[in-house]
């Protein structure tokens, strides 16, 4: 096929002035414009212009793998509203919860599977959704990579460091992507926290305080598969990676991906008849040159909360809720509340940013979802793990190059 731009280039002719002619003539040249070959021509312009732009808005298909995180159920409710991705196929080898999410969301059963392998076969997706307990995501972002499939998963990335690495040994080998969902990622409030930063106006960050949490899973009701998983040490080490995960994930993408020096931290169970064998609360230290964050992860909140404080030597900054924030410098004698900036296309979505970085528009690097970010949030919480189970603060060291 001749390029679009070389075609219509060879029925360009130079632009000159009119020629004489009689009024018999045909009126075939317009302004040095071959105007009957440009309408012959216009036929095929329209059916390649139709073509590349149907070719760039076709959906990414994506498989979801696992029903068991409960999550799950609002991304679903979510998904007709959408139309950056294809819902093409679900693997769950639990019947009865694969049955009760067809029948909640009127799925079409041609849709499920038992195995990752059946439905790569049928399906050919682009990319897998995980929503498995977060102990499962090495098992299955290690097989999606068999198949050279990219994988998206709940946060945090897994469950220790040593998982961590084998799943960037395993998306580096096969070439795929890797990333992580956050619910703060798409608050427009930490996106404005972030920009205050970069633009100097709260002068050097000195110290940040996050919190995180809400009442407990069992206290509003999670589904009782994602209870199970939740406080299931093996799968999940309580509120301290529950909850802990979305400040230091924030962090290290307000730090510009830099690690911190040290990781100290205490966690205790304080509703031991509801979490006899979990976490239900902790306090992680990190401490920075110069900057020292504080991370508040809890089930025992009062009510569920997603806020930052963020003070500098010129301001602070306090973020209130997805899109406010409260804000005050130097010379001011009290704050004053701002309504942040909307996230802009693709970063105001997981879809979005994942069909983004699958058609190579966006570049997934040193941001909330990135894999380089989140093994540096794995290098906190397995720190702040050793840290409670010793009692002692831990030094970090260099993750490793493999």
């Amino acid at each position: 096929m001749i390029p679009l731009e070389a075609t219509i280039r060879s029925r360009r002719v130079a632009i000159r002035r009119p020629c004489k002619r009689t009024r018999s003539e045909p009126s075939t040249i317009l302004d040095g414009i071959d105007t009957m070959r440009l309408l012959k021509l216009l036929p095929a312009v329209a059916l390649i212009l139709a073509s590349t732009l149907s070719y760039a808005q076709q959906p990414l298909r994506v498989a979801i793998y696992g029903l068991e995180h409960g999550h799950i159920a609002g991304f679903l409710h979510q998904f007709p509203q959408q139309h950056d991705v294809e819902l093409v196929g679900i693997v769950e080898d639990d019947k009865a919860l694969a049955n009760r999410y067809q029948q909640e969301f009127h799925l079409d059963s041609s849709l499920f599977y038992s195995n990752l392998d059946e439905l790569v076969s049928a399906k050919h997706p682009q990319a897998l959704l995980v929503y498995t307990s977060v102990g499962a995501h090495r098992r299955v972002i290690e097989m999606a990579a068999q198949h050279n499939l990219s994988v998206m998963v709940e946060k945090p990335l897994t469950i220790s460091l040593d998982d961590a690495l084998a799943i960037r040994r395993a998306a580096r080998a096969h070439n795929i992507q890797v990333l992580v969902n956050y619910e703060t990622t798409w608050y427009s409030s930490n996106k404005a926290v972030y920009d205050l930063i970069n633009q100097g106006k709260l002068g050097d960050v000195r110290k940040v305080v996050v919190h995180d949490g809400h009442e407990g899973p069992a206290e509003i009701h999670v589904q009782p598969e994602f209870l199970k998983w939740l406080t299931d040490p093996a799968l999940n080490p309580g509120a301290l990676y529950d909850f802990g995960c979305y400040g230091a994930d924030l962090m290290t993408w307000w730090m510009h991906g830099k690690a911190p020096i040290s990781v100290t931290a205490v966690a205790q169970t304080d509703k031991p008849a509801i979490y006899p064998n979990v976490n239900d609360d902790a306090t992680i230290i990190l401490q920075y040159p110069g900057v020292q964050a504080v991370l508040m992860p809890s089930w025992n909140w009062s009510f569920a909360r997603k806020d930052s404080e963020i003070y500098g030597n010129k301001g602070y900054a306090i973020t209130v809720g997805l899109t406010k924030l409260r804000l005050r410098f130097t010379g001011e004698k009290e704050a004053s509340e701002i309504t942040a900036d909307p996230l802009t296309p693709p970063n105001d979505s997981s879809l979005h940013y994942l069909a983004a970085v699958m058609n190579g528009s966006l570049k997934s690097e040193g941001d909330q979802a990135a894999l380089d970010t989140n093994m540096i949030v794995m290098q906190i919480l397995d720190a702040a793990r050793e840290s409670v189970r010793t009692g002692r603060t831990v030094k970090l060291k260099p993750l490793p190059v493999n």
